[in-house]
């Protein structure tokens, strides 16, 4: 193993011995220094993001992805905001779950206890450098960092405020950041099964595939996002309108934004041609009934499966819900889907119907987020069933333990 990357493992794995007791006030006091320090060194962060920005446009980085690397000054204080909304939420730690009275005396408590050491994989995006930094230290958690190229002069300068503003305050080797970008450190990442309890990868379904099919070490697939729409016969076009523009066009960088709007054989002429109105600068890929209608290119098998994280949506007409319901079941990630009716018979046969992690009525997938949910921040979002899913927050970054209090019991 990479000896650099070893001793940041190590530091960590002895760190999160000394995190399993740290006091609720340090870590607030951590955290309200990180914010501080976010505000008071906001222009360093905007010359360290205009590095890489530079360098991400001369290798023609997409508008999408250049949107999700870049840091403004209202993105950095709203990054501080954050970490400060941590201070006010319950400590996790220690949080008891339940208590068993057993006849033979033995009182058993379970309690909630930080999961340890966590390695974070991701691309492009820098707020999750703080973001995940804050989350692992109100949860008792130590994390090793491994954002990806494109952002590691912000990453760099991110780490260095954050350092400077919780030393003294928690153990050394609680938060690091990995600055080697070979390839071969996320191999050895992702098999550190001696120092890490879990890998948590970020970013596009090629990496997120890459960590899930090749680490040793436990993994929560978090991300990969081709979310739905669903426009029943029975929805209110203009509330369907104003959702599709918002869960495609405010942030279609991101995993909650759709790539796929299925709406009903009675509403589709109807509804379309505003939609093509309000969506002039994306790329639409319809089938056959929507062509007819709209410009559009005609849709592939490929197009449904693709997430594109980028002006570029998909456009399919159904019988009805139950054949959205089989759509979505064939081409889903299980992240996130809306469906839009007034009937609502017809949504709860979508929403028990469906297996994905947050499902909606009558709202955008864009709140599928740790904030948007009152968790604060977020680990990730979870498409997976163990050990949680959805908006992964400050409980569902630990695990527990089971404390037994006896008087002399013996098992027979």
């Amino acid at each position: 193993m990479n000896a650099q990357l070893e001793n940041q493992l190590r530091a960590a794995k002895m760190a999160a011995r000394e995190m399993m007791t740290l006091d609720t006030t340090d870590k607030n006091n951590a955290l309200q220094a990180i914010s501080e320090g976010l505000l008071a060194h906001k222009q360093d962060i905007l010359d360290a993001n205009a590095i890489d920005l530079k360098k991400a446009k001369e290798n023609g980085i997409t508008d999408a992805m250049y949107d999700r690397l870049t840091l403004d000054e209202k993105r950095i204080e709203a990054l501080s905001a954050s970490v400060k909304s941590l201070i006010d939420l319950p400590d996790p730690v220690g949080e008891v779950i339940r208590e068993i009275d057993r006849p033979n005396g033995l009182k058993i408590v379970q309690v909630r206890v930080p999961m340890g050491v966590y390695g974070i994989i991701y691309e492009a995006r820098p707020n999750v450098t703080v973001d995940i930094a804050a989350l692992c230290l109100k949860s008792g958690n130590c994390c090793v960092l491994k954002g990806g190229k494109e952002a590691i002069t912000t990453n760099k300068a991110l780490m260095h405020i954050m350092l400077e503003a919780i030393a003294g305050i928690v153990p050394e080797g609680v938060l690091s950041l990995i600055e080697n970008n070979d390839h071969e450190i996320v191999d050895e990442l992702i098999h550190a099964n001696d120092y890490l309890d879990v890998v948590v990868p970020r970013g596009g379904a090629g990496l997120i595939q890459f960590v899930v099919k090749n680490a040793t070490v436990p993994v929560i697939e978090t991300g990969a996002g081709i979310c739905h729409l669903y426009v029943d016969k029975d929805a209110d076009l203009s509330m369907a309108l104003e959702i599709a523009k918002n869960a495609k066009l405010q942030r279609p960088s991101v995993c909650n934004a759709i790539e796929t709007i299925l709406i009903h054989k009675n509403v589709y002429e109807d509804f379309l041609p505003p939609l093509r109105a309000a969506f002039s600068k994306v790329k639409i890929y319809g089938d056959e009934r929507t062509c007819e209608v709209i410009k559009a290119e005609e849709a592939t098998e490929r197009n449904y499966a693709t997430e594109y994280d980028d002006y570029i949506v998909n456009i399919k007409i159904v019988d009805d819900v139950n054949e959205a319901i089989d759509h979505i079941y064939k081409y889903s990630t299980k992240h996130s889907e809306s469906i839009i009716t007034n009937n609502q018979a017809t949504a709860d046969l979508f929403m028990n119907a469906l297996d994905s992690a947050c499902i909606y009525h009558n709202a955008s997938t864009r709140f599928s987020d740790g904030g948007e949910f009152g968790f604060g921040a977020e680990l990730g979002i979870s498409t997976q069933k163990l050990h949680a899913r959805g908006p992964l927050g400050l409980r569902e970054m630990c695990s527990f333990k089971y404390k037994i209090e006896g008087n002399g019991q013996i098992r027979e």
